[in-house]
Order: C-alpha cells, then sequence, then structure tokens
C-alpha cells in the first residue's frame, strides 16, 4: 500500500509538470492550429476595469488603450476606484474630461474587484466585454486581436497572450517568467486542440457580457471561476496569441509566495464549487481539467507524499534510496540557493529549485488558508516594478 502511494505520487507529478504539456505539444504538432470564423469589422466593446492605488501605471494604462489602432468610437471604457487612497481617482479624472468613451466611479471602503466589476457590468452598454488590470498594458492591436473571434457564436471567451518585463537575476522574476511562458503555451493548446482553455490570466480576457456570471462574494480568483462557468455553459475558451499585453513580473519571493497562497486558496474554492463539472462535462475538458490543474493544485500534498512514503520503503529496494536521495539533493539546492543569495550570489539554475519549492509551499499554505474558512476576497495586489 505504502509503495502504491508512493508510486502514485511520482506518476501524478510526473503527468503534470511534464507528460501532460509534452502531450499536448505533440497533439498540436500533429493537428495545427484551428481555422477560425474571424470578424474584420470592428465590433463596439465595453473594457471594465477595477482599480486600487494605481497612480503609477494608470497614466500608462489608458494611453495604451486610447492610442490603439481599435477605433475610439467603438470603445466604452468603465473605470472603478476601489477605494483608492492616492493619486489614482485624479489622474482618470483628468482622462475623464479629455475623452467621454471613459466613464469613472469610485467606491467607498474596499470591495474587491469582482464586486467593482460586477457593478461595472450593470452599467455596460455592448455585448463584448474585456476584463482588465491597471498594470497590464496593450499593444496597438490587442483590442481588435481579442474581439475579432466573437463573430463565432460559439466563442465566449478570449485570452490574452502575457509578456513580461522587469526581469531580474537577483530574484525569482527569470523563473516566474518561464513559468508563465510554460502555461500561456499550454493554454493556447488546450484553446487550439479542445476549446477549452483552462483559465485565463486575469490581467487581460474578453468575454460575452452574457457569460460573465456574479462571482461569490469570497471567491479569491474570479478569473478561473468566470472561464468554468464559459465552458459549463456550453462555449468555448481560447488564446489569442496576437492578443500581446504586458506585465511586470514578480521579483520579491516573498510577495509571490502571499499571490500564489492567495490563488491556491482561490482555487479551492472553485474547485469546490464546479466538482459537478468532472462528471459534466465532456471527456476532452475533464482531462484538461484535472491534469493542468487538479494534480497541480495537489502538488504539496503529493511532494509530502511522496518524501514520507519513500522513507518508510527505503530498505526495499536500492532504487527507492536513489530517489530519496534526488529529493534530499533538490531540496538542499533551494536552501544552498538561499544561503547564496544572502552573500549576493544568484544562480538562475538553482533559483528555480527555490521557485519550485516555494510555489509548492503556497498551494500547501492556501490550502491551509481555505480549510481555516475565507470571509473576503479583498487582498493587497502584487508589489511590482521593484
Amino acid at each position: 500500500m505504502i509503495t502504491a502511494f508512493f508510486i502514485l505520487s511520482i506518476v501524478l507529478l510526473l503527468h503534470t509538470y511534464l507528460l501532460y504539456p509534452l502531450i499536448m505539444y505533440i497533439l498540436f504538432k500533429i493537428k495545427g492550429s484551428k481555422s477560425r470564423n474571424t470578424s474584420q469589422s470592428p465590433e463596439a466593446v465595453s473594457i471594465l476595469m477595477s482599480v486600487y492605488n494605481e497612480e503609477k501605471v494608470i497614466a500608462e494604462k489608458l494611453d495604451s488603450i486610447i492610442n490603439s489602432d481599435y477605433p475610439i468610437n467603438k470603445l466604452e471604457i468603465l473605470i472603478g476606484s476601489d477605494g483608492s487612497s492616492d493619486k489614482t481617482d485624479n489622474i482618470i479624472l483628468k482622462y475623464n474630461n479629455k475623452y467621454p468613451q471613459i466613464k469613472f466611479e469610485r467606491f467607498g471602503g474596499r470591495n474587491g474587484k469582482p464586486s467593482i466589476i460586477e457593478k461595472l457590468k450593470k452599467g455596460a452598454i455592448n455585448d463584448i466585454l474585456i476584463i482588465t488590470d491597471a498594470n497590464v498594458f496593450f499593444e496597438k492591436n490587442t483590442i481588435k486581436e481579442l474581439v475579432k473571434h466573437f463573430n463565432d457564436p460559439k466563442i465566449g471567451l478570449v485570452d490574452s497572450r502575457m509578456t513580461n518585463t522587469g526581469s531580474k537575476k537577483e530574484g525569482i522574476s527569470i523563473q516566474e517568467k518561464g513559468y508563465i511562458n510554460m502555461e500561456g503555451n499550454l493554454k493556447y493548446f488546450e484553446g487550439e486542440l479542445f476549446n477549452c482553455l483552462i483559465g485565463p490570466f486575469g490581467g487581460c480576457y474578453a468575454i460575452r457580457k452574457s457569460l460573465l456570471p456574479n462571482v461569490p462574494k469570497t471567491f479569491r480568483v474570479d478569473d478561473f471561476f468566470i472561464c468554468m462557468h464559459v465552458l459549463e455553459s456550453g462555449y468555448f475558451s481560447i488564446c489569442e496569441r496576437k492578443a500581446i499585453v504586458h506585465e511586470d513580473v514578480s521579483n520579491i519571493i516573498g510577495e509571490e509566495f502571499r499571490r500564489k497562497s492567495r490563488i491556491a486558496t482561490g482555487n479551492i474554492q472553485n474547485f469546490i464549487y464546479y466538482k459537478h463539472l468532472l462528471i459534466s462535462l465532456n471527456k476532452a475538458y475533464v482531462w484538461c481539467y484535472i491534469s493542468h490543474k487538479v494534480i497541480r493544485w495537489l502538488g504539496p500534498i503529493l511532494l509530502i507524499s511522496m518524501f514520507l512514503s519513500n522513507l518508510l520503503i527505503l530498505q526495499t529496494n536500492i532504487l527507492f534510496k536513489l530517489i530519496l536521495l534526488g529529493q534530499c539533493v533538490f531540496y538542499t539546492c533551494a536552501l544552498f540557493d538561499q544561503i547564496l543569495k544572502n552573500y549576493g550570489i544568484h544562480s538562475v539554475l538553482l533559483r528555480y529549485t527555490t521557485h519550485f519549492v516555494a510555489m509548492n509551499a503556497a498551494l500547501f499554505m492556501g490550502i491551509i488558508e481555505y480549510l481555516k474558512g475565507v470571509k473576503t476576497n479583498v487582498w493587497e495586489p502584487t508589489k511590482r516594478y521593484q
């Protein structure tokens, strides 16, 4: 029984991190991109944005929208300030006076992004929405590339392609950028192969207004909840690689740990809420969902199970001794990386071990937070431009 737990833990970890991405890559190379029915004429679009103390980035964000190649008369920009206490509101008001397309509303206290988006949705006049964050900047053609797919009535959600800036070897930004790139490719493959991108990057995606649900008040990951609602409703979710957006990548391990812990808590909330989809969705969707998300969310538990069961069966086979040695070396590398960091020495390769360990520790902390009970979906934004 213990050996079975050990083997199962290894197989599941290898599947979610290595085999599943490899299988998707091979299938994509065999089948290629889908030929989709896209629109050439611009649709009217409502851009929804919840902001909180974004004085460093809000002007650049609005410029990236206004200066895009999308007709300004086809845009409606709805911005809700979630109790901002810096100069964010004043900056937006200056743009509001110049551009009638911008509609601005202040909200008292802290409500959380899902609540602000829900309020803004009620005032949106267009059927296609783009939900985006203040620190995620558009390229000239981002809006056009996102919106063109809604000519197909089966398309419910279109994700953007996130690219990261500000990588530094001193922190974890290089490793986080590599992980995000891998995730972006995997989501693109899922959309092209099965029309079921599993969870968009929350910083920028387009969705039909009729499909945007009200997110439960205490849920901490709204974009995943919304995407699963789209799939449950019988619509497709895909990624458009030409819809490029830019975001500064997090570099401080403590900030990234806090962010991933919050996301992990939200993931467990979503898993429990949508547990029925493991039965009701089609088999391809379920396979992607379990392989890409569910197993990875269980990663810290699988790592603990793998290590402890390995200890218990250590004497039965020399192979088990070698695997335990490999685990110990891996975790020692992460510890050694932190020691070297204190002396100003930064190894990109060693930092990958630190990133993996920290990511799974954050997932574990997120599970603990869920079990303790979640009372609010309000959180402090991740510090960037570090």
